[in-house]
């Protein structure tokens, strides 16, 4: 989705460049502030008293940055009040300090006087703060609206697709195949293998609009995992643990179900010793997945273009999804595929 014009980054450069420009150039348009008390010292120091007014401009500017992308987003939104004012109050120090070690080297024989450091710079410190937060709050809210409007956006484009071919079209053909079989033998598997085909079906068609418990995820994939280990018997070694913990948190639905089909994709055909290895653990609000199966080389791949939404469509939807509380790490080393998956469930 095209950004608007305020959030190209060229044009916010521009305009923090005009405004701390025009605050620079206030030396030449007003006078400058006169720390000392006697108006003789000023010009006996003028140039060095210019040279201040920068400094403490410099410094200004460092603490809006500062309270903008650090204290802000570090501490006072993670409702750390108390580190949040004391990590303002050392700035403020720390640039105090700046002031007495200039008046010290620079400007020799000037008496510099706390009161009038306090007197000058109270006011214009408000404003930094004041308008840095601003910023700050105004800037996370573009992004909150930019990110709804992008998932929107992803969620109308993805939602046929993940109804059409989020299970691979051959995975259902497999099964049905497969089913036809067992009735055919008037094996006693027919019926619950029925009835954990309808559950997936079920799942997918009615109950993927939202938000799902962990646990309905959790028996959606088990669901397919079981038909699959119907089909191929025991010429794949299918291993699985599923510990959700004692808290049934919530998660975006199908979100992992794309690992699990690709790795009986790409692990469970034309594999010497295939083996697929699927491991969900929570911890807390974490969410720990990770699904390794053996692979062949590339060269002998045979490539399955219906075969699901694929894994880059899958991380678009966890940057959309989980922004900054999500891990996705893909490893190759031949002859395993793996993929490790962390959530923040928060």
């Amino acid at each position: 989705m095209a950004k608007s014009i305020w959030q190209q980054k060229w044009v916010t450069a521009v305009l923090h460049g005009l405004t701390w420009a025009i605050m620079f150039s206030l030396p030449y348009l007003l006078k400058p502030d006169r720390s000392a008390d006697d108006p003789k010292d000023y010009e006996r120091h003028k140039q060095a008293f210019i040279v201040l007014f920068f400094i403490v401009h410099l410094l200004w500017l460092a603490l809006f940055y500062l309270n903008a992308f650090l204290f802000i987003p570090k501490l006072a939104y993670k409702r750390n009040v108390g580190m949040y004012i004391l990590a303002i109050a050392a700035s403020i120090a720390l640039m105090l300090l700046i002031n007495i070690a200039y008046f010290r080297l620079f400007i020799p024989g000037v008496k510099f006087r706390i009161y009038n450091y306090f007197a000058f710079n109270t006011l214009p410190i408000v404003f930094v703060l004041i308008a840095s937060t601003a910023y700050r709050l105004i800037i996370d809210r573009i992004n909150a609206r930019q990110r709804e409007k992008e998932q929107i956006a992803e969620n109308l484009k993805t939602e046929l697709s993940l109804l059409r071919s989020q299970v691979s079209p051959h995975f259902m053909f497999n099964v049905l195949n497969n089913m036809v079989a067992l009735a055919r033998k008037k094996s006693d598997l027919l019926e619950p293998s029925l009835i954990k085909l309808s559950q997936l079906l079920r799942y997918m068609l009615y109950e993927t609009h939202q938000k799902v418990s962990l646990d309905r995820e959790v028996e959606y994939l088990q669901n397919y995992i079981d038909l699959q280990q119907q089909r191929f018997g025991k010429a794949v070694d299918i291993k699985t643990a599923f510990d959700i913990g004692p808290d049934n948190h919530s998660i975006e639905p199908m979100l992992l179900i794309p690992f699990v089909e690709n790795a009986f994709k790409h692990g469970a055909v034309m594999i010497q010793d295939p083996m697929i290895d699927i491991c969900l653990k929570v911890r807390g609000k974490r969410l720990d997945f990770s699904v390794r199966n053996k692979y062949r080389p590339e060269g002998e791949e045979v490539k399955d273009e219906a075969s699901g939404i694929g894994l880059v469509n899958v991380e678009r939807r966890l940057k959309l999804l989980y922004p900054g509380k999500h891990a996705l790490k893909i490893k190759k080393e031949h002859p395993w595929f793996e993929v490790q998956l962390n959530i923040d469930l928060e």
